[in-house]
């Protein structure tokens, strides 16, 4: 493996987690200068504060390793499949003034997608830990929708609307990127290892923790900034009034993403959430996956606001009218449909050509009706 290589690893485990000085110092000089600076402590006083703990510890290697035993590999600002154009909207953000803030250094990651392709189109679908039968309905269907329109599910892992989220996508037979709060050399939650082993095989398991770290509440609060930033939209389906989900929204809004939730029962407490978003104006009410597609993405033609489009949606008012007074299960003359529809016997005469036309009704000796 690489000098430049081994330093990018050595520099993600000493930093362990978001570190905005450590991205500019490797921005300015290199990672390799980057990673002596740093174990030679040769720094500005912040810096040298932050990495102080673990400039001694290099498992740059052995983690390098391990991660190419499970079939990994470390992305980093100098690959193809490093997400530059998603990770912008981090510039808008002061870095200084919040610590987790930050563009990720480098990020681990288990799975033969392409990280910048499969992130190309994609949204954040998250909410509670304590998911009710309806979240999971909810989830499942807007879920399928987008994989079925051609996009990405990002989500956390976690059980609850999480893991609802992952499995709809991979029963859908689409990539889903797990963002993790550990090592990804670690499944966590447990319960969720064999999903996990699922989402490597189809999309990507990623992390900007190196192999062995254990999960922890700050690193989550730090990996849903990243579960915000690879999505170009973030839909809370269910959250409690105090929801890590929430957290992940209010990065969307930070980064310029598009925050968009779905209402649930009012008498629901894992829907709180979700309605005072809506009521204080942090998020776009969503009721159907359409409407997580306009707001994530350039609109493209498809369904209007009223659904697919129907043959009827192109009749005139009193062609219509016409057409839904004539029965079912048998003909009727033009002075009947007269009556039957309130038009004149002109204008029934005038919308039965049209009507014909388009395939929807036929004519026989006893009169017109209606073709199934």
């Amino acid at each position: 493996m690489s000098a430049r290589m081994l330093a990018w690893a050595y520099l993600s485990q000493v930093a362990l987690g978001p570190c905005a000085p450590l991205v500019e110092l490797v921005a300015s000089v290199g990672p390799e200068e980057a990673a002596r600076a740093v174990r030679e402590a040769a720094l500005p006083e912040v810096l040298r504060t932050r990495t102080e703990a673990r400039r001694a510890l290099d498992t740059a290697e052995r983690d390098l390793e391990r991660l190419d035993r499970l079939g990994g590999r470390l992305i980093t600002p100098d690959d193809e499949e490093w997400p530059a154009w998603k990770l912008l909207g981090f510039e808008g953000v002061d870095a200084r003034r919040d610590r987790d803030a930050a563009v990720p250094l480098a990020l681990w990651a288990i799975g033969g997608g392409t990280l910048v392709e499969v992130t190309e189109r994609a949204v954040a679908v998250v909410g509670t830990r304590a998911a009710s039968g309806y979240g999971e309905h909810v989830t499942a269907r807007f879920v399928e929708d987008l994989c079925g329109a051609g996009w990405t599910v990002v989500s956390g892992a976690a059980y609850g609307i999480d893991g609802v989220a992952h499995r709809a996508a991979l029963a859908a037979g689409a990539p889903t990127v797990a963002v993790l709060a550990c090592g990804v050399d670690r499944a966590y939650p447990a319960g969720h290892a064999r999903m996990l082993r699922d989402i490597a095989d189809r999309g990507l398991v990623v992390s900007e923790y190196s192999p062995g770290v254990a999960p922890a509440r700050h690193r989550f609060l730090a990996r849903n900034r990243l579960v915000a930033g690879l999505s170009d939209a973030v839909l809370v389906v269910e959250a409690g009034a105090r929801s890590g989900a929430r957290n992940t929204a209010a990065w969307s809004g930070r980064l310029g993403r598009p925050v968009l939730a779905v209402p649930g029962p009012v008498t629901s407490a894992a829907s709180v959430g979700c309605h005072r978003m809506i009521r204080d104006g942090d998020a776009q009410l969503v009721a159907r996956a359409e409407d997580v597609m306009a707001a994530a993405g350039p609109i493209t033609p498809g369904e209007s606001e009223a659904g697919p489009a129907r043959r009827l949606d192109s009749l005139s008012a009193v062609e219509l009218s016409v057409y839904e007074a004539l029965p079912t299960t048998r003909a009727i003359g033009v002075q009947e449909l007269s009556e039957q529809s309130g038009q004149p016997l002109a204008a029934v005469r005038g919308a039965l050509p049209t009507l014909e036309l388009e395939g929807l009704v036929g004519r026989d000796e006893t009169g017109w009706s209606r073709r199934r």
